[in-house]
């Protein structure tokens, strides 16, 4: 049985921070994991910026209530359920991610969760676990799937190592160069021919 994990933020949704730094205009929001390879420090700052600006989770449900998945996820990814079993793996929340799941349709994502108080502001956030994409790659195995993996960044590469085949899509060149084991493929086309073919090697 095979089973198909991929990123969401960069792959089949835009990145939710950047368009929310260019709403605030706060620069700092601008970096993802495709810049900060510890997702902790990351999101330390990210909570630190948006105390210090006094923004809360209903400022960023409003810049997710305009977003939409990128152009030609939504064919692409009903068209990759058709053929095999999906899992969204993401180092989003629930919170945020759940406008986007509607609009592609409810695929299966396993993410985090924020902590929030009663006024909005973000206190914390809880993690499903270190490293999850990865751990999950690992149960999937361990259940007998044979395992492609896709993703952008650097929170992605564990997952791509564990995967029986792991695919760069769209990542920048920073992690491409940090990571030249991984295939490096650009567009949803290519990305479908990498998942078949690496599926069908493994």
């Amino acid at each position: 049985m095979n089973i198909v994990c991929l990123d969401l933020e960069g792959v089949l949704v835009p990145e939710i921070w950047i368009d929310f730094a260019d709403l605030t205009g706060i620069d700092a929001l601008r970096a993802t994991t495709r810049d900060i390879a510890d997702y902790d420090e990351l999101m330390r700052m990210r909570l630190a910026e948006l105390e210090r600006h006094g923004l809360g989770l209903p400022d960023i449900e409003a810049v997710i209530s305009r977003m939409a998945p990128l152009a030609g996820a939504l064919e692409f990814l009903e068209a990759l359920r058709a053929r095999y079993q999906v899992v969204i793996l993401s180092d989003t929340f629930y919170e945020f991610a759940r406008p986007l799941m509607r609009q592609l349709k409810w695929p299966t994502l396993f993410c985090h969760t924020l902590e929030t108080a009663a006024d909005g502001r973000i206190s914390g956030y809880r993690l499903r676990l270190p490293d999850h994409k990865r751990a999950a790659v690992n149960a999937f195995r361990d259940l007998a799937f044979t395992v492609v993996a896709a993703g952008d960044s650097y929170n992605d590469t564990g997952m791509l190592g564990a995967a029986h085949q792991g695919v760069l899509f769209n990542a920048p060149d920073n992690v491409i160069a940090d990571f030249p084991q991984f295939p490096v493929v650009t567009g949803y086309a290519g990305l479908a021919e990498a998942i078949d073919s690496g599926l069908a090697r493994a």
